[in-house]
């Protein structure tokens, strides 16, 4: 990890660093920007998806993103954009850093800084020369339908409104991250039949419901609006996220079983209103609920184990849930009227 002075030059460096690069960054790369959250990226999915003729998407995964990132290529975007070779020579002083472990120091021929502030800019200034611009220009000159992109640092979602270009582009792409020193997973990198025709197609040919991808915590799903059965994508916190989430709940709990209920309830309370901030989207009201009663279950055990005699009647916990838990609530409008705004 940097020490504290490190810290104070990366952090001065980004903001200096980031008035240049906000000027040349594309509009579908969200990640790690000023002005910019996962849920602008979500939000630029979800209307791509339903304001474009979208039949496929290809969800990407580099493997090892962070730590196979090439110092050379980084190196040379970086020098085509900053002219003062004291912020170049600073920065290849972070890349050489290498790291200590039980005194012996070890020397790192790639990858970033862990834990700088400048590893985030670092990595979106590689992609943005290696994926970025490279993608703008293919989209331009050789797609035959739609396609929209969106990046958040190292996770890429594409729709495609014809297979062929999806396919011809994920070959393409392997190539080009194969020059510059990066790999595609073989196994979480996957194209998929999805949009408003792909339930239909997939029951004639008795491939069963559309196939699911997870980006940024939430699993998307097609799905049907109850207004009037247009396609529409549901959006739902991933399962593994979710039982992961509430296992540390569940470890916590136990070491914190004998403290004062007013202390764990107001640490419940930010647990459970820092994940409805971040989960409560529309069409995700079920796993909101569910985590908020799991939470609740969760803390009405840990308070019954306090003594041998120590079981907590269900309308105390009632009443202790709605005192101390946030209510499961959607606190994030429909992607297209908050885009509409923003834009």
């Amino acid at each position: 990890m940097p020490v504290l002075e490190d810290k104070i030059v990366q952090r001065a460096t980004v903001d200096v660093l980031n008035a240049i690069y906000e000027t040349d960054f594309l509009g579908f790369s969200y990640g790690f920007r000023p002005g910019r959250s996962q849920h602008h990226a979500l939000d630029a999915l979800y209307t791509g998806l339903l304001t474009k003729k979208v039949n496929w998407v290809l969800d990407i995964d580099i493997r090892a993103f962070f730590d196979t990132i090439d110092h050379g290529w980084l190196v040379q975007f970086v020098e085509h954009r900053i002219a003062d070779q004291r912020v170049v020579r600073l920065i290849q002083k972070w890349l050489n850093a290498g790291v200590l472990e039980e005194g012996k120091r070890t020397r790192v021929e790639e990858g970033t800084p862990q834990g700088g502030s400048a590893s985030p800019l670092l990595a979106n200034i590689y992609l943005h020369y290696v994926f970025d611009l490279w993608v703008q220009a293919w989209r331009q000159k050789h797609a035959t339908g739609d396609v929209i992109v969106v990046r958040f640092a190292d996770d890429i979602v594409l729709g495609f409104q014809v297979k062929s270009d999806a396919e011809r582009f994920w070959a393409e792409l392997a190539e080009r991250f194969r020059r510059f020193r990066l790999e595609l997973h073989p196994e979480k990198t996957r194209l998929l039949e999805f949009g408003p025709y792909a339930a239909d197609n997939r029951r004639r040919r008795g491939d069963g419901k559309p196939e699911t991808f997870n980006f940024l915590g939430f699993t998307h799903i097609c799905g049907k609006k109850r207004s009037n059965g247009r396609f529409t994508v549901r959006r739902q916190t991933i399962r593994k996220r979710l039982q992961a989430k509430l296992s540390a709940v569940k470890t916590e709990l136990r070491r914190r079983m004998h403290d004062p209920i007013p202390a764990v309830g107001t640490w419940l309370r930010a647990v459970v209103g820092g994940h409805i901030r971040y989960y409560g989207v529309p069409t995700n009201s079920h796993a909101l609920h569910i985590f908020r009663f799991q939470v609740g279950h969760l803390w009405h055990r840990s308070l019954s184990r306090r003594s041998q005699n120590g079981r907590i009647r269900w309308d105390r916990r009632r009443r202790l849930i709605d005192r101390w838990l946030p209510p499961a609530r959607v606190c994030h409008p429909y992607p297209l009227r908050r885009l509409g705004v923003i834009t």
